[in-house]
C-alpha cells in the first residue's frame, strides 16, 4: 500500500479509507493534500476490489478549510488557478461510481465542507462547527461549494450560508439536511465504518446504477428522469 505525506490510506474488506493526516494545522487543504488526494482517488476509481469509500480526519478536527499559508505564493493568479484545475478533486469526487461516505467532526470548514457536499452519505459528530467563510475573506468557494450547497440545503439557505459566512453546529447541520446523523463522537468512525462496509456488500453494477440514476436524474424534470431511472434498471439486471 503506498503512503503519502499528507494523508493516510488503507482498504479493508471493500472499503478504502482516506484520512486527512495534517492534524498540526486542523487538516488544511494545501497543495500537496490536493496532490496526495487526487492520486488516491484514481486509485479507488480504478480498483475494483473497492465498493465504497470512507473519508475521515485525523485529530481534532476533519478540515480548517484551505491552507492560507499558501496564498499568495504563487507568480500569478494564473498560475494559482491552474494548480487548482490541475488537481480537480471536486470532478474526481462527482464522477466517483462508488459510494462515498465522509464523517466528520471538530471543525468541517471552507474546503472542508465542500468536500463533505461531494460526499453521498454525509455524518457528524455532535459540536463540529461548519462554516463557508470565503465571502467574508474576500473572495468565494471556489471548490464546487456554490453549486453543491444550494443542491442540498436549498438556495435561500445556501445564500444565507455563503454570504454570511456563519458558523453552526452538527444539530443544525442535520435540521438544515446537509448531514444525515449526528453521532456522539467516540462512535463516529465506528458507525461510519458500519455504513461503509454495509454499502460494500452490494453488488458493485448494482450500486453504481443507482448512483448515477440519482445524479444525473437530478438535474432533470420528472419524466425523463424516471426513463432514466428505467434504463439504469434494464441494464443493471443484463449484467
Amino acid at each position: 500500500m503506498p503512503t503519502f505525506e499528507t494523508l493516510r490510506y488503507t482498504k479493508d474488506h471493500g472499503v478504502a479509507r482516506i484520512v486527512l493526516n495534517r492534524p498540526q494545522v486542523r487538516n488544511a487543504l494545501n497543495i500537496q493534500m490536493r496532490d496526495d488526494f487526487s492520486e488516491v482517488l484514481s486509485a479507488v476509481a480504478d480498483d475494483p476490489e473497492v465498493r465504497s469509500l470512507l473519508i475521515t480526519g485525523e485529530g481534532g478536527a476533519f478540515c480548517s478549510g484551505a491552507d492560507l499559508t499558501e496564498f499568495g505564493t504563487a507568480p500569478s493568479l494564473v498560475e494559482a488557478r491552474s494548480v487548482r484545475w490541475e488537481r480537480d478533486l471536486w470532478g474526481q469526487l462527482c464522477s466517483l461510481s462508488k459510494p462515498v461516505i465522509t464523517a466528520v467532526h471538530g471543525y468541517c470548514i471552507g474546503s472542508g465542507l465542500e468536500i463533505l457536499l461531494f460526499s453521498d452519505i454525509r455524518v457528524a459528530a455532535a459540536g463540529t462547527v461548519f462554516a463557508l467563510p470565503e465571502v467574508r475573506l474576500g473572495m468565494i468557494p471556489a471548490a464546487g461549494g456554490t453549486q453543491t450547497l444550494p443542491r442540498v440545503v436549498g438556495s435561500a439557505t445556501a445564500l444565507d450560508l455563503l454570504l454570511t459566512g456563519r458558523r453552526f453546529e452538527a444539530e443544525e447541520a442535520l435540521q438544515l439536511k446537509l448531514i444525515t446523523r449526528v453521532i456522539p463522537v467516540d462512535n463516529l468512525i465506528r458507525e461510519a465504518g458500519d455504513i461503509a462496509h454495509l454499502l460494500a456488500k452490494v453488488e458493485a453494477s448494482r450500486m453504481a446504477g443507482a448512483i448515477n440514476a440519482m445524479r444525473r436524474g437530478s438535474d432533470l424534470s420528472l419524466a425523463p428522469a424516471l426513463r432514466l431511472e428505467s434504463r439504469v434498471a434494464e441494464l443493471a439486471l443484463a449484467q
